[in-house]
């Protein structure tokens, strides 16, 4: 909820700082791209600390990093400093409280219904989309963008050394009696290694839904308050309708797990695919006038597929490749998905800059969410995987 819920405050900081300091949009949008650079190469590094310090050190430092970095945003006068204060030090915050020791703690608690328990658990990255968005957009308009930044890193730093002390993180990493019987049975070295991961078509598989689910995401995304206020509607309204996104991005997150139990995995995937391009279809004519009744349509299409992919995604990853080092392989896997994030953010800035509109953008989107949907449709492994 505070990782990804404060990575995505970004897009209500970035016409304040357009209009303050003069940047180009290709130069903010290039600030979230370095973010979730930094976000998807510390992935596999957090993997490895998990699996080593455990989760008390990674969550708490992650903490420390987010208040640290929201804090001294408020004082930034160039842009060097917001990239590396938004860009290098919210990535590592994020990274250190995001997916990969998420994923890693429920596998030692859940087996069947695994990708259930990281549905509900990850709703909380849309829960907290809805509640720091609007927030930090109500900073902003009562007060500024540099206060904004101060207050939220001054709640950060002062919950850090609660989180850290006040937790049972001993409790919450031992895991289930079983797994801990097995991990006693377990030799050094048993399982799946990165090394012989990397050599499997699921590897690579999943790390292409991650790629190009992530690209045509976030090359839209990061825009979207912007896209709004230039169609026509009220910077409130705007961060409204993003923060709505989030409540429906953590619905579709925690149902997502249910359904793929349900339905499968190719199924449920596929049809999350099917609903995210109908959603961006929708912009297209939101491009030359505001629409009350598109902006309600697309909220709600885009919104509850948005984060359907992340956790069966997690769960294929941490069920296929089962072992001492499921953290590290879900970690690598996952710096694709900043990848893709990263070059979607800057590319689609670019793309407005370029055409100084978001049609262009658009249809570069919808390619890539059909090249996403083809790993659970040719690969034999993920196309019957249950």
């Amino acid at each position: 909820m505070f990782g990804r819920g404060l990575g995505d405050t970004y897009a209500v900081f970035l016409l304040p700082l357009e209009r303050e300091f003069g940047w180009a949009r290709s130069e903010l949008t290039g600030v979230f791209s370095i973010y979730l650079l930094v976000n998807g190469f510390t992935a596999p590094l957090v993997g490895m600390v998990f699996d080593r310090l455990g989760a008390r050190w990674v969550y708490g430092a992650g903490l420390l990093c987010l208040g640290a970095a929201f804090f001294l945003a408020g004082g930034l006068s160039s842009l060097w400093q917001f990239y590396l204060l938004i860009g290098i030090l919210v990535g590592v915050g994020v990274s250190l409280n995001g997916m990969v020791p998420g994923s890693a703690l429920l596998a030692r608690w859940y087996r069947e219904k695994l990708s259930t328990a990281i549905g509900i658990a990850f709703s909380a990255v849309g829960v907290g989309t809805i509640v720091f968005v609007p927030l930090a957009q109500y900073l902003i308009g009562s007060y500024d963008w540099r206060t904004a930044y101060r207050i939220l890193g001054g709640v950060l730093l002062a919950l850090a050394p609660v989180v850290m002390l006040a937790l049972p993180w001993k409790r919450f990493q031992a895991g289930h009696p079983e797994h801990r019987r097995e991990a006693r049975m377990k030799k050094a070295g048993e399982g799946w290694t990165p090394a012989a991961a990397m050599r499997t078509p699921v590897f690579w598989g999943l790390s292409q839904v991650f790629f190009c689910t992530a690209t045509a995401m976030f090359s839209i995304v990061v825009q979207l308050v912007a896209f709004f206020v230039d169609a026509g509607f009220s910077p409130l309204a705007a961060a409204s309708a993003y923060g709505a996104l989030g409540m429906l991005s953590a619905a579709s997150i925690m149902a997502s797990g249910f359904v793929s139990d349900r339905f499968g995995y190719r199924q449920t995937v596929t049809a999350s695919f099917v609903g995210t391009a109908a959603g961006m279809v929708i912009l297209i004519p939101m491009t030359t006038s505001a629409s009350q009744l598109l902006l309600v349509l697309f909220v709600l299409l885009f919104g509850l597929c948005m984060g359907a992919r992340g956790p069966i995604v997690a769960s294929v990853s941490t069920r296929y490749f089962a072992g001492p080092h499921a953290a590290t392989i879900y970690g690598t896997i996952y710096a694709a998905n900043a990848l893709g994030a990263a070059f979607g953010s800057y590319i689609g800035g670019v793309l407005h800059d370029l055409t100084g509109g978001y049609r262009f953008g658009l249809v570069f989107a919808l390619t890539f969410i059909a090249l996403a949907a083809t790993p659970f449709w040719i690969i034999p492994a993920l196309r019957n995987f249950r």
